[in-house]
């Protein structure tokens, strides 16, 4: 299956969950905030939650600055 990550399609194993992806991308860490078609998803939902064929995922990066 694909799905669409920060706008390109990604090939995915049925299953994974967004937690998986985000270890397998090395995005699983402090900083990273993560919408799954349009919407965030809280970190303690990463496990929990399964991506499907076509989701839309888009990470962010905290950025600090002033």
């Amino acid at each position: 299956m694909h799905i669409i990550l920060n706008d390109e399609q990604h090939p995915l194993t049925e299953g994974t969950t967004l937690a998986q992806l985000l270890a397998e991308l090395e995005q699983d860490k402090p900083g990273v905030a993560v919408a799954l078609n349009r919407e965030v998803v809280a970190r303690s939902q990463w496990a929990e939650r399964q991506l499907a064929p076509n989701d839309n995922i888009t990470l962010f990066h905290a950025i600090a600055g002033g």
